[in-house]
């Protein structure tokens, strides 16, 4: 351990050379050049490396957990970053060499950012007395930061990032503002609730404490809203998968990395919307494995969406030890569209609200309409009222736009028809070239 006073292990001159010749050195360079000044100029101190995302030093200062004690010795480059109207501003290090206290022990962390590969990469090295301090300081800042507390953590590009507006979204979504069957609501409503209050059940007998729960259904009726309701309800933290790709690392390297830090976080709930996407047949042999292979998956729920349930391989499908909970959003029936019309409607000015009668043609009218596509006849019904400057009726509006919006689905319909047709195609093409081959 270094005391507080003791003077730092770069001098002030040394170090603004250091700075110069680091960014001015070649890129493809610049951490080896720093690691190995490092080395040369404090032959007696413990240096540790990286430049991992989970690396988060500015938040871990800002929640008080350590101390940055001294950043006048040599000029460092800080952004202000604006967070939009009514919130403070933040300022990050960009390219700085801080002394950071942190439980008695005064570390030098050198923070980079630098072309690599045609790349932005944000390198850190941790300088102190003993590597046992270097290393902890290291971990419970990686730890720290890969909590989830109150932010959802988001999976996308191989790194995660938490999403305190994702968190805001899913705070505010609830059942109670979403039309759904009442045989379905009453499965779904407290699926996950149950499922973590029943950890001692399980274990008593012997059943294995996880869960797959995959919606199904055609676009644009509530699942999306009902997985955020079930997230909100569950009180539990939430990791959200955007996508496996990454520029670096291979996709069966990321979700080996997502169900890791899945089983670290449990009991905890896993999204993978729109399942259909993330797989196909070079990663689904190592998903399977993940969801229901050696390793155990003890307080982890999986839950996921799809549209195109025929996309998916029976393997993911039909086994019940993958997704033991599968449910159907089917498009409404007339007793869901006339709740969710007058659901809408009453939500409206008295000038611009729909007469009963009109709700009740509207209901019969929009047969074969999703939910997305009943609300999307709402706003464009209002802006029409609203561009004719209130000389036609609202209700005139409206009916006269469900033929408008039905011809609307029909080219949807007919275009993404054309899209998988012509993958289909392509896949059989291929397939036919490889038999030949």
């Amino acid at each position: 351990m270094r005391a507080g006073g003791d003077e730092p292990a770069l001098e002030f001159m040394v170090m603004e050379d250091f700075f110069s010749e680091a960014l001015t050195s070649s890129y493809d360079h610049t951490s080896y050049f720093v690691s190995r000044r490092l080395a040369e100029t404090c032959p007696d101190k413990a240096v540790i490396e990286g430049e991992t995302g989970s690396f988060d030093l500015d938040a871990y200062v800002r929640a008080q957990l350590c101390t940055v004690v001294r950043e006048t010795r040599v000029h460092n480059q800080f952004v202000t970053e604006w967070r939009g109207a009514g919130r403070p501003l933040r300022t990050s290090p960009v390219n700085a060499w801080l002394d950071v206290l942190w439980r008695g022990h005064l570390l030098e962390v050198l923070i980079l950012h630098y072309s690599e590969a045609g790349c932005w990469t944000r390198h850190f090295w941790i300088v102190a007395d003993e590597r046992e301090a270097g290393e902890g300081f290291f971990r419970a800042v990686c730890d720290w930061s890969a909590e989830v507390r109150g932010e959802i953590l988001v999976y996308e590009g191989g790194y995660w990032q938490k999403d305190a507006e994702l968190f805001r979204a899913i705070k505010s979504a609830s059942f109670d503002n979403l039309v759904l069957p009442d045989a379905l609501r009453a499965e779904l409503e407290n699926e996950l609730e149950n499922f973590f209050a029943a950890r001692e059940m399980y274990e008593k007998y012997g059943v294995p404490w996880k869960r797959g729960v995959l919606l199904t259904g055609p676009p644009g009726n509530g699942k999306t809203h009902a997985i955020k309701a079930l997230i909100n309800q569950s009180r539990r933290p939430c990791l959200y998968v955007k996508s496996f790709k990454s520029a670096y690392d291979t996709e069966h390297d990321n979700i080996s990395e997502v169900f890791t830090h899945a089983r670290r976080t449990a009991p905890c709930v896993l999204v993978l919307e729109d399942l259909d996407s993330l797989l196909d047949d070079e990663n689904r042999s190592l998903f399977l494995n993940e969801l229901d292979g050696f390793a155990t998956n003890t307080g982890l729920v999986v839950l996921a969406t799809t549209n195109h349930p025929e996309r998916l391989d029976p393997a993911i499908l039909d086994r019940p030890s993958r997704f033991d909970r599968k449910y159907h959003f089917e498009l409404p029936a007339e007793a869901e569209r006339l709740t969710f019309i007058a659901t809408w409607n009453a939500t409206l000015q008295e000038e611009m609200r729909l007469s009963t009668e009109t709700e009740g043609a509207l209901a019969v009218a929009t047969d074969g309409f999703s939910f997305a596509y009943l609300k999307e006849l709402f706003v464009s019904s209002m802006m029409q009222w609203i561009g004719a400057a209130r000389t036609r009726g609202i209700d005139d509006i409206a009916l006269a736009r469900v033929e408008l919006l039905r011809q609307q689905m029909k080219r949807a319909t007919v275009e993404t028809g054309k899209r998988v047709g012509k993958s289909s195609a392509e896949g059989v093409e291929s397939d036919s070239a490889a038999d030949k081959g």
